[in-house]
């Protein structure tokens, strides 16, 4: 009985948590998938003088580092995104009644998830949002890197709020 009820707390602390994480890996998987049905790899497409859609295939890590690698990162990057997604789950069971902190991760766990499931899918993640200035282009990024930001800056925020509150 004390075992049902340790994880029966665990489930309702991570339930809302896995909606926030499902409904982003939901966002990204449709983008990714409509874009992939509409741009041939390499297409560009403006839609402001400053951003614009395009189909790219990423090998690497965020912003396409590694991306030339032999081959070895692809499944470097799967095996740590999954282990940060179990260590995230992880730290929803425990601390999903502070809610900023688990909207952030969960936030970053969608992503995680989204990026994974690429990865294992097509051996690569597809990116379709491109920044740019002139010359200057952003590296071409998606719904998964977005929300892994947000995330992450949401983490530093609560990190801020908990110091603040302790000072």
């Amino acid at each position: 009985m004390m075992v049902a009820g340790r994880f029966g707390g665990w489930s309702q602390r991570l339930l809302p948590w896995l909606g926030v994480a499902l409904v982003i890996v939901t966002a990204d998987q449709f983008t990714k998938i409509v874009v992939e049905h509409a741009f041939r790899l390499g297409d560009v497409r403006p839609v402001t003088g400053y951003f614009s859609l395009v189909l790219a295939h990423n090998r690497g890590a965020a912003f396409s580092m590694f991306d030339s690698g032999a081959g070895w990162q692809g499944r470097v990057l799967t095996g740590v995104g999954i282990a940060a997604c179990i260590f995230i789950l992880y730290l929803l069971a425990r601390h999903g009644s502070q809610r900023l902190f688990s909207v952030a991760l969960a936030m970053i766990l969608g992503g995680a998830l989204g990026n994974v499931a690429d990865r294992l899918l097509y051996g690569h993640v597809v990116d379709f949002l491109l920044f740019h200035y002139r010359q200057w282009e952003f590296p071409a990024f998606n719904v998964a890197d977005s929300s892994i930001t947000f995330g992450a800056a949401l983490l530093i925020l609560d990190e801020l709020r908990r110091v603040r509150r302790a000072g």
